[in-house]
C-alpha cells in the first residue's frame, strides 16, 4: 500500500482498542482485523487521546448515517474511502444498498474480511478520478459518507468530487470531515499520519466556497465529540479529553459539516 492507504490502519486501530475496553463503540471486526492486519504503532499513533477520538468520530458517522437512512425512502450509503472500516455491520441495515468504496488494493485487502451479498458492494474507485465516481451506482438518494478522507484531497479534487455527485443524484446527504488550514498546517507537526509517511494535507475554511456551482448547500455543522459520548470516559481522561477535544479550541484545528442538495 501507499502512504495514503496506510493511514487506514490509524482509525482502525483506535476502534480496535476502545471495542476491547467496551466504551464508544462496540466493533468485533476492527479487533479481528486489527489482530491480523495490525503492526507495531508508535508515536502519536498509539495516543489513547487518539484512540478515544478515532472512536468517538466513528460513533458520530455511525448515528447520523442511522438517522439518514430512516430519513431516505430508496437511500443508497456511498462510503467514500472506507478503509477496513466495518460501518456497514455496525449500522446493521442490510436492507439498504450499501457500497463501500476505496483503492482497489484496499478494496482487496477488505474483501478477505468482508462478503458482497445482495445489498452489499465493495467497489474499488480513486475518488480524484471523475470516471470512477460518474461509475458510482444510481440511486433516488445518496447518502455520502466522507471520513477522513477529505485533508487528502486538495480544494479542486474535493470541488470536482462534489459537482459530480451533486450532478449524479437528486437527493444527496453527505457527513464530511475537515481540517481547517491552520488544522492543516499544524499537522505537519502535531498529525499522526505523518508516522506512516504522509507529509501534504490539505485543509478549508470556507466550506461555502466549495459549493459554489453545485446544487449542494450547508445543512449543519456538528460535533465529533460530544457530550454523550465525552462521558463515556472516566476521572482525569474525561476531563483532560473535554479540555483538550471539545469546544472552539478543537473547531479552529478539525470540523465536521452535514451538506444536503437543494
Amino acid at each position: 500500500m501507499n502512504e495514503a492507504n496506510k493511514t487506514l490502519y490509524i482509525p482502525l486501530y483506535g476502534k480496535a482498542q476502545m471495542s476491547k475496553k467496551g466504551i464508544i463503540l462496540h466493533d468485533p471486526t476492527a479487533e479481528k482485523i486489527w489482530d491480523k492486519e495490525g503492526f507495531t504503532i508508535k508515536g502519536k499513533s498509539k495516543s489513547k487521546w487518539l484512540c478515544y477520538n478515532m472512536a468517538m468520530r466513528a460513533r458520530v458517522f455511525d448515528d447520523w448515517t442511522r438517522k439518514m437512512i430512516e430519513q431516505c425512502v430508496s437511500a443508497a450509503v456511498i462510503h467514500i474511502g472506507c478503509g477496513l472500516d466495518s460501518r456497514c455491520l455496525r449500522v446493521d441495515a442490510p436492507e439498504v444498498k450499501w457500497i463501500d468504496c476505496d483503492f482497489q488494493d484496499v478494496i482487496a485487502t477488505r474483501k478477505k474480511y468482508y462478503d458482497e451479498s445482495k445489498n452489499y458492494f465493495m467497489k474499488g474507485m480513486d475518488a480524484t478520478n471523475q470516471g470512477d465516481l460518474y461509475a458510482l451506482p444510481d440511486a433516488a438518494c445518496a447518502i455520502v459518507v466522507l471520513e477522513g478522507i477529505s485533508m487528502y484531497l486538495t480544494n479542486e479534487q474535493l470541488v470536482q468530487m462534489l459537482r459530480i455527485l451533486s450532478e449524479k443524484y437528486r437527493e444527496l446527504h453527505i457527513l464530511m470531515d475537515v481540517y481547517t488550514v491552520f488544522g492543516a498546517k499544524a499537522s505537519k507537526y502535531k498529525n499522526p499520519v505523518n508516522d506512516v509517511g504522509v507529509s501534504a494535507l490539505h485543509g478549508i475554511d470556507a466550506i461555502t466556497q466549495l459549493l459554489e456551482g453545485t446544487r449542494i448547500s450547508l445543512a449543519a455543522e456538528h460535533s465529533f465529540t460530544p457530550d454523550y459520548l465525552v462521558n463515556e470516559l472516566t476521572g482525569f481522561d474525561k476531563h483532560f479529553f473535554r479540555l483538550m477535544f471539545t469546544g472552539k479550541m478543537y473547531r479552529k484545528i478539525y470540523r465536521l459539516y452535514e451538506l444536503q442538495s437543494e
